[in-house]
């Protein structure tokens, strides 16, 4: 059974998170709509190292370092085994965003007015991880 190793981040700021949308919807499993910042893990990266390269990589941030909140596990629409490794970072302002060519746009949002699930790639599971994350009810 293949497996895929996947990190996203949860990035808070005056009380908005930031959501993306990515420009090539083949890498993202054919979903369009808005996603927590994520990628798959490189072979032999450690999660933490992946979470501070997506940061890095995808919005221009850097010397910030998330906190692994929880580990999900499920089987994929392409049957595939996935194991994400959810990480937070909260912040007292909104950083500066440089996005890179591989996002579309982002947005940040609400807390209490978080996009329609429809609006959200993979059915929605954006909203169920901060909801899970955040204890938070949209």
């Amino acid at each position: 059974m293949e497996c895929k190793l996947i990190a996203d981040i949860i990035l808070i700021a005056e009380n908005e998170v930031l959501l993306v949308k990515y420009k090539d919807k083949n890498k993202y499993d054919h979903q369009s709509g808005w996603f927590l910042p994520d990628d798959i893990i490189n072979e032999f990266e450690h999660p933490d190292d992946a979470a501070i390269r997506i940061l890095h990589e995808q919005l221009k941030l850097g010397n910030i370092n998330p906190k692994l909140d929880h580990l999900e596990s499920f089987k994929g629409n392409d049957r595939s085994w996935h194991l994400v490794f959810h990480y937070k970072l909260i912040l007292p302002d909104a950083p500066s965003i440089d996005k890179s060519e591989e996002i579309e746009q982002f947005n940040w949002f609400d807390l209490k007015n978080l996009p329609e699930k429809k609006e959200v790639a993979h059915h929605g599971w954006a909203i169920y991880t901060i909801e899970e994350m955040l204890k938070v009810k949209s």
